[in-house]
């Protein structure tokens, strides 16, 4: 983080890619083989629109985004997401998550990052906002 920081300027942006494999790795590395992250039918007869990511895949993969652009993780010192919406990995094409991190606060040499989580053009974090120690 060598650029100043100022209220509004977009610091970081990316796209990530997810698979079915992707899935089965994070399950692994969680220990969360709910099912309806990995088939279908079990999505499905619980009225799921498909196999979803992990939540804490998703929530995870987007606060990667600003530890890239600080750093330095210890200088992240909060976190927090509303899980609005299920990302559905299709078992072909997969998903792609969008993250764009744009400041919107500053305060005694702490940002306030707003991200805006996105999969197939809707919103799939709300409110989510990472506090970050800027000196």
């Amino acid at each position: 983080m060598s650029e100043a920081v100022n209220v509004g300027a977009v610091v970081a942006e990316r796209t990530v890619h997810l698979d079915r494999a992707a899935l089965v790795r994070y399950a692994g590395a969680s220990g969360d083989f709910n099912p309806i992250h990995y088939r279908d039918d079990v999505a499905a007869a619980v009225g799921l629109p498909g196999v979803l990511a992990h939540g804490m895949l998703t929530m995870g993969l987007a606060v990667q985004t600003i530890e890239e652009w600080v750093g330095d993780p210890g200088r992240i010192l909060e976190y927090g997401v509303r899980f609005t919406r299920p990302v559905v990995v299709d078992p072909d094409t997969g998903a792609d998550v969008t993250v764009r991190a744009v400041i919107g606060q500053i305060a005694d040499d702490v940002a306030r990052v707003d991200l805006t989580v996105t999969f197939d053009g809707a919103t799939v974090l709300g409110k989510a906002q990472v506090r970050v120690r800027i000196v």
